[in-house]
């Protein structure tokens, strides 16, 4: 079971790992700055001065904390939108890279439905993603109590585990573009300019009378900086998430099942 699952993981598992080393890399950077900020700059007077709608898109809310500081700089920042493209970005080449190729005829020629097909190459995903909240998180804790300036362990544990169902959802829009468009760079613009285009109409409109539009985006349902500065778990909000996820994962299997590959 789940044998193309575990292959294209196994393809995807090193590059993964470098992208956790990279986001280790950058969170212990944002933690050895944060001292040094705190010591030179008012930073409640800085976020003050930015404009709302810049302040409500990136979460700035507590700012001279480690919390705060580090909900912004990595996790709206690095996590919610750079991951979240990537993410997406990638799950575009599962099924579109193999038909521009040619190997999605071979992949058809084996005893394997369609449906499966799709729900494996997306499953292939999974270890990937969780590789990366793992070492981020472990690499958080150590770098935050080596400055002095602990993250309590249950939030850090919390918004890596609930980034789980948003980062899913970014996936699961990657392979709708990828059963649907011919070719992978097509898919792949598609699905990185499809999430940057759902964060900014959230960003946007979340102060706004047309707030309720941005209910198709997935950024609505994770919030880093309630999770680290409030202490709030959006539990419904990942939910809605996976059922978002499942959905969107059911209809590219059905449409893919009724795609003429050739």
């Amino acid at each position: 079971m789940l044998e193309l699952a575990r292959y294209s993981a196994r393809r995807r598992l090193l590059g993964m790992l470098g992208l956790a080393v990279g986001l280790s890399a950058f969170s212990a950077m944002y933690a050895a700055f944060f001292p040094s900020l705190t010591g030179n700059l008012d930073l409640a007077e800085y976020v003050g001065a930015l404009p709302p709608v810049f302040v409500e898109a990136f979460g700035l809310r507590a700012f001279n904390t480690i919390e705060g500081f580090l909900a912004t700089e990595l996790y709206q920042f690095a996590w919610v939108i750079l991951l979240g493209l990537y993410v997406a970005y990638s799950a575009a080449s599962l099924v579109a890279g193999d038909v521009e190729s040619g190997r999605m005829d071979v992949l058809l020629s084996l005893p394997v439905s369609r449906a499966r097909l799709v729900g494996e190459q997306f499953l292939s995903l999974a270890p990937g993603i969780v590789l990366v909240n793992v070492v981020v998180a472990a690499a958080t804790w150590v770098a935050t109590r080596a400055i002095g300036h602990p993250v309590g362990a249950v939030d850090l544990a919390v918004v890596h585990a609930l980034s789980l169902p948003y980062l899913f959802a970014c996936a699961a829009i990657g392979l709708a573009f990828s059963v649907v468009a011919g070719r992978a760079s097509v898919a792949q613009r598609g699905a990185a300019g499809t999430v940057f285009a759902l964060f900014l109409l959230e960003s946007l409109l979340t102060s706004t009378d047309y707030a309720w539009v941005g209910a198709v985006a997935p950024m609505r349902y994770f919030d880093p900086t309630a999770i680290l500065v409030d202490g709030i778990y959006d539990v419904a909000g990942a939910a809605i998430l996976a059922v978002g996820t499942v959905v969107l994962v059911a209809v590219s299997q059905l449409y893919f099942r009724q795609t003429d590959v050739n």
